[in-house]
C-alpha cells in the first residue's frame, strides 16, 4: 500500500547524492512491512559502474537483508521512473509494487535520457547500434550450461 512518507525518503535520498557530488540524481527505497529494508542511491560515476543505479543498490541491499532473491512482499519506491536496467531488475525481483516520483520524460529533460534503449529493444538484433552475434563453437557436453542446468539436481527455479 502506498505510503508517501517512503517515496519522501527515496526523494531524500537522491537529493542528498546531488549535494553530495556522490552521483546522479536518483535514490530508492525498498519497503518490507512498513520497514525500509534496502536503501540506494546512483553511484554510477562514484564506482565507476554503469549498473551502480538507485533501484539495483536498493534490491540489493533488501534482498541481502531478507536473505532472498525475490522482493514479493516489498514495494520500491523511486525517485525516478525506473530505466531499463532497473525495470528488469525489478521485474526479477518481483516486487509488489513500484512507486515514483519523476518521470524518465523528466529526466531526459535534464540529461538522462534513456530512451535509446527502449528503441534499440524493437530494432533486429543484427541493425542494433552496438553490434550484437550469436556465434556457434564447439563445447565438450560437460561444459555445456543449458545441458547441466537441466539435469542439475541443485537448480532453483526462478
Amino acid at each position: 500500500m502506498y505510503n508517501p512518507d517512503m517515496l519522501l525518503e527515496a526523494i531524500k535520498l537522491a537529493a542528498e547524492n546531488v549535494r553530495t557530488g556522490h552521483g546522479g540524481p536518483f535514490g530508492c527505497v525498498v519497503v518490507h512491512d512498513g520497514v525500509i529494508i534496502g536503501r540506494g542511491f546512483n553511484e554510477v560515476t562514484s564506482s565507476n559502474d554503469p549498473t551502480a543505479h538507485a533501484e539495483v543498490q536498493a534490491i540489493r541491499e533488501a534482498c541481502s537483508v531478507l536473505g532472498t532473491y525475490q522482493l514479493t512482499e516489498c514495494e520500491i519506491y523511486t525517485s525516478c521512473e525506473p530505466c531499463p536496467m532497473c525495470l528488469g531488475a525489478i521485474y526479477w525481483a518481483r516486487p509488489q509494487a513500484v512507486y515514483y516520483y519523476n518521470t524518465r520524460h523528466e529526466a531526459a529533460d535534464i540529461g538522462f535520457d534513456d530512451q535509446f534503449i527502449y528503441d534499440q529493444l524493437e530494432v533486429p538484433i543484427e541493425e542494433r547500434k552496438i553490434p550484437f552475434q550469436h556465434t556457434v563453437t564447439e563445447v565438450p557436453e560437460e561444459n555445456q550450461p543449458f545441458r547441466l542446468w537441466s539435469i542439475s539436481s541443485k537448480r532453483v527455479e526462478y
